[in-house]
This record gives structure tokens, sequence and C-alpha cells, in this order.
């Protein structure tokens, strides 16, 4: 019996696996492509199949969210960009009394030379608007003696800008005296029951 026609029947009808363990579609025998199946691959030590792991092989259950990774590792910030504001409490224990010796009498200067210059512009708009003038003949009516009275041998400019130095250089001493003085209690008074308590915030 001829068995040619039946094994070719077979062979094109049927699989087949060559010796690398590739499958052979029908038609392979007749110089068809070979379909080589993809190698499986190995698991991973540490991991288990059907379980979705962490970056360190923790499963992760069902409906279970993963939380998101916050960007930054700053302190937490408010809606908007702005960070929380910061509280400091500060206390005020001690004054040095030579700086504020120095303060006191650059303030001082700058007041006396202020008064100066304001006492000495009050007199010019008076005396424009005739009011020294005024005064002396209301004085003149006034006056019974027969002498002639003039004011502004008392109030003339000469004698009201040099009383206003006066006042302001004492003003100078005064003040700076006083602020150092002040200085010099309060640091004691600090030491007895602690100094002035501020807070301070960066808002």
């Amino acid at each position: 019996m001829s068995t040619d026609g039946s094994d070719a029947d077979k062979g094109a009808g049927a699989t087949a696996t060559d010796a690398g363990g590739a499958v052979r579609l029908p038609g392979a025998a007749a110089g068809g492509k070979k379909r080589a199946t993809p190698p499986r691959q190995a698991p991973r030590p540490g991991s288990k199949s059907g379980t979705a792991g962490g970056a360190k092989g923790r499963p992760v259950k069902a409906g279970q969210r993963r939380p998101a990774p916050r960007a930054g590792g700053g302190p937490a910030r408010r809606p908007g960009g702005r960070s929380t504001p910061r509280r400091v409490r500060l206390t005020l224990s001690r004054v040095d009394p030579w700086s504020v010796m120095k303060i006191a009498f650059l303030l001082s200067v700058a007041i006396g030379i202020a008064m100066v210059v304001m006492i000495a512009m009050l007199w010019i708009v008076l005396q424009g608007m005739g009011v020294w003038d005024n005064v002396n003949e209301l004085l003149r009516t006034l006056e019974t003696s027969g002498k002639t009275f003039d004011i502004m041998d008392y109030v003339g400019f000469g004698r009201v800008v040099s009383l206003s130095v006066v006042i302001a250089v004492v003003d100078v001493l005064l003040m700076t005296a006083l602020a150092t003085l002040g200085a010099f209690l309060y640091n004691i008074c600090s030491s007895l029951v602690g100094g002035v308590q501020m807070t301070l915030s960066d808002e």
C-alpha cells in the first residue's frame, strides 16, 4: 500500500513542533514562516502573583487608593501659595543706656531746630498780618503816663529767636538726660520683674 498521500494529508492538517520548541502552523512544512511563542518571565523573588505591590513589594487591597506623594518636602502651604505665618515671642530684657543717650540727643536736637524755625516763621507771619502794630496802638491808647510805648522792645524778632534758641538748648539737655535715666530705670525694673514681652509675626 502507498502511504504517501495519507502522510502528506496528516502533515498539512496538524501542527508540529521543531527541536527548539517552536510551534509550526499548518503549511509550515511547505515553506511557511515559524511563529515562536514568547518565553515566560520568571517571577521576581518576594513578589506575589495577582497583587499590585508598592516600591517594597507591599500588596494593595481592593478598593484602596495609593496616597499621592506630595511635591517637595517643605512645610504645608495655604491654598493660594502662601505659607503659614510664624509667630515669635520675644522679651526686651535690657536697653543699652549709651545708645539711648545718642538717639535721644539727636532727636532732641532735631526737635529744638524745628521749634526755632517754627517760632521764627510764626513771628514773620504775625508781622505780615499787622498784629504787632495793632497791639502796639492798643497799648498806646491805654497808656496814661504819656511815654511812647513800643511793643517791639519786648517781642522783637531778635529777642524772640534768641529766647527760642535758649529754650531749644535746655530742651536738648533735659530730653537727653531723661531718656538716659529712663534706660537705667528700665534695666533695673527688668532685672527684678522681667522685661517687656513682644510677639513678632512674618505676615
